[in-house]
């Protein structure tokens, strides 16, 4: 998406992965990593799990939104210094705007209390959310989240609870936890929790079509895949990085191919 939005604007771009798997590593090269990209000339770097959290203490600034969320997804590399942002909250506000237009978001379950889940959960209680019932397999975290959400959104906003208790009376459900990725098969619970009037927002976008997508659909739920989160995401990123104004319906074709 990047390279080719770059490309729609005259500007030469490069864009590489480094990916923890492939290298055999963990978070404990983030180090090694950012100084390499920044012998490169790189200008940005997008971040991904399980690096989300792990990459503050690497950074010179933060913006406030990624403070407040504890997690960053973007860093701008320039005159030597890092500056983290966290452009997912906005991407999943965004993508949710296009995506279900008439969802209710009085109560809201949330499975996933990481990265990736204080951002959305950031971003349903920006809009209004009347509360969000966090599910984790650590509940501590899932605690730890709930305690930074109210402390920015106001008491009870956010509560940490188990998946049956979240689901009860929920309006939608956001999947924001890595099951479904091809590296991790599955489902975070049991879909038959579920009631047909509740949507399923899914953070996952590659596969598109998460087993959990297609187990809520048969129960008659109302779906949004993560591709939107990842374009919108995307855009805000490109704008950092460059300085130059995104197109959203162009990186969303370049992100579905030809």
């Amino acid at each position: 998406m990047h390279v080719a939005e770059a490309a729609a604007h005259g500007i030469k771009a490069e864009y590489r992965l480094f990916d923890l798997d492939v290298l055999g590593v963990g978070v404990e090269a983030l180090p090694t990593l950012f100084a390499k990209a920044e012998a490169k000339g790189f200008t940005g770097l997008n971040i991904t799990h399980p690096c989300k959290q792990a990459v503050l203490p690497l950074l010179h600034e933060v913006s406030d939104d990624a403070r407040a969320i504890g997690a960053v997804n973007t860093v701008v590399l320039r005159d030597g210094r890092r500056a983290g942002h966290n452009t997912d909250w906005w991407g999943f506000r965004e993508s949710l705007r296009d995506g279900l237009p008439n969802a209710e978001f009085e109560r809201v379950a949330q499975f996933g209390a990481g990265g990736a889940g204080a951002a959305t959960a950031y971003a349903v209680l920006a809009m209004g959310a009347g509360q969000v019932r966090l599910v984790d397999v650590d509940r501590a975290r899932a605690a730890a989240l709930a305690e930074a959400m109210n402390a920015r959104f106001g008491r009870a906003r956010a509560v940490a609870v188990d998946a049956r208790d979240g689901l009860a009376d929920a309006d939608g459900v956001i999947q924001a936890t890595p099951i479904g990725m091809e590296s991790h098969p599955g489902m975070p619970f049991d879909v038959s929790l579920l009631r047909p009037d509740q949507w399923v927002a899914e953070v996952i976008y590659f596969p598109r079509e998460t087993a959990l997508l297609r187990g809520a659909r048969e129960r008659g739920c109302e779906t949004l895949d993560g591709s939107g989160m990842a374009v919108y995401q995307a855009v805000r990123a490109f704008e950092l990085f460059s300085g130059v104004a995104a197109d959203a319906p162009r990186m969303r074709k370049a992100l579905q191919g030809p």
